[in-house]
């Protein structure tokens, strides 16, 4: 079985966006990732953010093309996910996290992930390890 690896939605955007300032280190993670044949996993409130995120930034047509091109699976969170994100969320675990995160982080949780691909320190802060170069 394939290392799984969230992928967060900043992270979507600085590899589809050349112009971000974290899209080389982005492009370097992504190849890393190919090279350890870990399967990235993104989550139905992630497809949402990333969506959302690409819209503003790069506009419509993006946004869409992005959404019709993905390939790598959508772990969906149900309602046991949904009521631990808001335990992690209320409780502060998450520091200053979005719902968005809190979800990530009862996903991981429940699917045992411990990487994921973000520039979100909150990750950290949770315990999780931040892919990174090297």
């Amino acid at each position: 079985m394939s290392e799984k690896v969230l992928v967060d939605s900043g992270a979507v955007f600085a590899l589809l966006c050349r112009g971000d300032q974290n899209h080389p280190v982005a492009q370097a993670v992504l190849r890393q990732m190919q090279k350890r044949r870990v399967l990235p996993i993104l989550t139905n409130y992630i497809v949402v953010e990333a969506h959302t995120l690409l819209n503003a930034r790069l506009g419509p047509d993006a946004a869409r093309m992005w959404v019709r091109n993905n390939i790598w699976p959508v772990e969906r969170a149900g309602e046991e996910d949904e009521k631990r994100a808001r335990e992690i969320l209320l409780t502060g675990r998450g520091g200053d996290c979005t719902l968005t995160d809190a979800l990530s982080f009862a996903v991981m949780e429940r699917l045992e992930i411990q990487m994921v691909f973000t520039f979100d320190h909150n990750f950290a802060r949770c315990g999780y390890q931040m892919l990174s170069v090297g």
